[in-house]
């Protein structure tokens, strides 16, 4: 990836990255002795999580995680709250660096690159790793403003390039029918669903190649949220998603894989079918059944 020179410093908090030699864990299978398999069918790992530790001081959030999250599928986080699935995400794209407390070990990498290296630019990496957040947070611009934000200022473009990222981004959301002849109206005007498909739009205009998605749909209504989840059905074909939901209906119906994780361990990561009709964990059956959590 290009290197590009941050607008601002970024907080370097962590601790040096350890390679360690652990097995992942690859979708199907059980926890206690993790191997490749042919679960993950053709998809290709986007995001090796191997010896992963993470701290916030000293209180040790995430314990030695290992996995794949597959390319161009959806995975599914879940868990009860503080388990460290929010965590995971901030720290594929670095957001934790904001966090003077917060430090990370171990191997994280996205298509063979290391993350948690100091030579990784951070703001280049948020590019090619957009994030959606719990509540929607358009900026107080525009529509197009919005979704043109980032093309310019990562990208050098002329006004009729731009206005094709804009309108493709919009279209790729699901949104463009809804807001065309209103480009220039305020983006706050919109409806949350909206304005959280506007999120959306404004990740994928800088090109990235994973979506993360921290509680999507958690302030939305039922309506809103089922055109979320239709969208990420259709942005799988092009992105790598993984969701951190609390909504095991959600969990069941939108994604591929679903990783289970308790008190900052990876408890079970299988097909999303396999884990919430089968689950080879007790601790897994206890949870999707509602038994605790």
């Amino acid at each position: 990836m290009p290197v590009i020179i941050p607008d601002s410093p970024e907080v370097n908090t962590m601790t040096p990255t350890i390679t360690t030699t652990a097995p992942l864990m690859m979708p199907g299978e059980p926890v206690q002795n993790p191997s490749p398999t042919d679960a993950m069918e053709d998809a290709q790992p986007a995001i090796e999580v191997a010896g992963f530790d993470a701290w916030y001081g000293d209180y040790h959030a995430l314990k030695d995680l290992n996995m794949i999250i597959p390319e161009k599928r959806i995975t599914a986080f879940i868990g009860p709250s503080g388990c460290g699935k929010s965590t995971l995400l901030r720290w594929i794209n670095r957001m934790n660096d904001l966090v003077p407390i917060a430090r990370a070990a171990g191997t994280l990498k996205l298509d063979g690159q290391d993350l948690l290296a100091k030579s990784t630019d951070v703001v280049d990496l948020r590019r090619h790793v957009g994030m959606v957040f719990q509540k929607p947070n358009p900026f107080p611009k525009s529509i197009y403003d919005n979704v043109a934000f980032g093309p310019r200022l990562h990208m050098s473009m002329s006004r009729t390039e731009l206005n094709n990222v804009v309108e493709q981004s919009l279209r790729s959301a699901a949104l463009w029918d809804e807001v065309k002849y209103r480009l220039k109206s305020p983006a706050l005007s919109l409806s949350g669903g909206q304005q959280q498909r506007l999120c959306i739009a404004r990740a994928i205009a800088v090109g990235p190649s994973v979506l993360l998605m921290d509680e999507p749909c958690s302030a939305l209504d039922p309506r809103s949220t089922a055109a979320i989840e239709d969208l990420m059905a259709q942005l799988r074909n092009d992105y790598t998603i993984a969701i951190v939901t609390h909504n095991m209906q959600q969990a069941s119906r939108a994604s591929d894989y679903s990783a289970f994780m308790f008190q900052g361990e990876l408890i079970e990561f299988g097909d999303t079918e396999q884990v919430f009709t089968k689950p080879r964990n007790e601790q897994t059956q206890n949870y999707i059944t509602g038994r605790f959590g």
